[in-house]
């Protein structure tokens, strides 16, 4: 194998601008390294003591998270550098001091390897003005992204929370209101109990009033939806034949039978299985079995809202999941939308899925975490009144999610940046400028996707495309920071 010359030093984009003794001492102590395909050129966590730049080969570039290796992004692009890459601080830092991430090489590599301990201060001695300018640029940059970060996971725990505490509030005050109710008319029942026992009714009516409370019930399980004239309608027939009947209050009880699907005719039918002294007793007895059975139906409503509620914050947050898995992107989309309810508030949201579509392989919580920024970009783009439309389809081996929106629309001018670390075209203090930013790193470099936007006033549509071909890593991969 030829040795590396000065040429072919200049040729690497880093070193270019070098002048004749510095690529010298570059040659001196530097030297060519090879690495069969499978295997790891380093490893996270360990000591960073070699900087690397690639010379023919491709590389991927992985990160350990949870338990789970994840891949950021592979290249084969030829003077790439990994490694000890912050070798020029002064500072101990993590990120000087051990490696970053875990690199592998997917195909034969040929590497040219310096080692970290002398590269790191003969750059300082080379450019000490430069180096004071990308200490403090490296660690501004990390302070304010700490921050940044912080107060971006924040806000939006923050949001999810008051939306998600918002949706469970309802159904359970529901639940909490119909149990109340329920615990007077079981009361009451055992009022009409004690009135049975001590002879005040009729013992031998009582086999038709089970059979009329096993036929109201029936009927509450069937009973039908009704506009508000219908409603007033059939509460007027209904108190005029309690009326008719002689059934005091009737008019307080009208709207209970009603509500349970009895009309004037199953009255009739029914008020001709009993005694006409009983019918009074009769009513009263069929109105609170009518309004126990749809007091139990608004707490099974109630509950079973809640419990669809905690399904959708877990499928959200994919918790008790592995990172990596093969999912229904409807299901996540549903969940998102879901948490989102309440921020959605009067926004029209049309949904068009491709319910043929196969399931997809990919990181569902991060995915997740791209649906709630754009689905999130598009309420806030609108104003609150409007139509969002999420929509799926197949191009060839991919999936494609589209989020669209009826809003003000993306200027021409700044679509080209909008996926830009901290660029953003909300008003000052309402945007950090993350949210694309992330949703771009996450589609484009870890799942090996594509996120395009077209946008005009009225019309502006987010596509995120992702393969479906993804094999399931055997170890975890992250994101590449450095």
């Amino acid at each position: 194998m030829a040795e590396l010359t000065a040429d072919d030093l200049r040729g690497l984009f880093l070193f270019e601008h070098l002048g004749e003794d510095q690529l010298a001492w570059l040659l001196d102590h530097g030297q060519v390294e090879t690495r069969e395909a499978g295997t790891q050129v380093l490893v996270e966590g360990d000591e960073a003591t070699c900087f690397f730049l690639l010379l023919d080969g491709t590389v991927a570039l992985c990160r350990n998270i949870g338990g789970e290796r994840v891949e950021v992004s592979r290249t084969d692009h030829r003077g790439s550098y990994f490694g000890a890459t912050q070798a020029y601080l002064k500072d101990d830092v993590a990120s000087k001091t051990t490696y970053r991430m875990t690199v592998e090489s997917i195909t034969d590599t040929r590497m040219f390897q310096l080692p970290a301990d002398e590269f790191g201060p003969v750059i300082r001695e080379w450019f000490p003005m430069a180096m004071h300018l990308l200490e403090g640029l490296f660690f501004g940059m990390q302070n304010t992204q700490r921050m940044v970060n912080e107060r971006e996971r924040l806000l939006a725990l923050g949001s999810l929370s008051a939306g998600l505490t918002h949706e469970l509030n309802n159904p359970a005050a529901a639940a909490v209101r119909a149990t109340a109710a329920l615990r007077e008319r079981v009361a009451g029942m055992r009022h009409k109990l004690a009135m049975l026992a001590s002879g005040k009714i009729d013992p031998e009516t009582l086999p038709a009033l089970v059979k009329l409370q096993e036929n109201a019930v029936e009927r509450v399980a069937k009973a039908p939806k009704l506009g508000p004239l219908e409603t007033n309608d059939r509460e007027d027939e209904v108190g005029d034949w309690l009326d008719d009947h002689g059934v005091t209050g009737g008019w307080d009880l009208a709207p209970t039978l009603v509500a349970g699907g009895l009309d004037v005719e199953w009255l009739d039918e029914a008020a001709a299985l009993c005694p006409r002294s009983s019918t009074e007793a009769a009513v009263r007895w069929l109105a609170y079995t009518v309004e126990t059975e749809t007091l139990m139906n608004e707490i099974e409503d109630a509950t079973t809202r809640v419990s669809t509620l905690v399904g959708a914050a877990k499928q959200y947050s994919q918790m008790d999941r592995a990172p990596f898995q093969v999912v229904d992107v409807h299901e996540l989309l549903d969940s998102t939308l879901v948490m989102l309810g309440r921020k959605i508030g009067d926004v029209r949201v049309v949904k068009e899925y491709d319910r043929s579509l196969p399931p997809l392989p990919a990181f569902a919580a991060e995915l997740n975490q791209v649906w709630t920024n754009l689905v999130d970009n598009a309420i806030g783009a609108m104003g609150g009144d409007g139509t969002l439309t999420v929509r799926t389809f197949r191009e060839g081996d991919l999936v494609v999610v589209e989020v669209g929106d009826t809003g003000t629309g993306i200027p021409a001018e700044v679509q080209g940046r909008i996926f830009e670390p901290f660029f953003t075209t909300k008003a000052v203090g309402e945007g950090t400028g993350l949210g694309l930013d992330i949703s771009w790193r996450i589609v484009v470099n870890k799942h090996h996707g594509d996120i395009r936007v077209s946008s005009v006033p009225g019309d502006t549509r987010f596509q995120v495309r992702l393969p479906l071909s993804v094999s399931v890593p055997t170890e975890g991969f992250a994101d590449l920071s450095d």
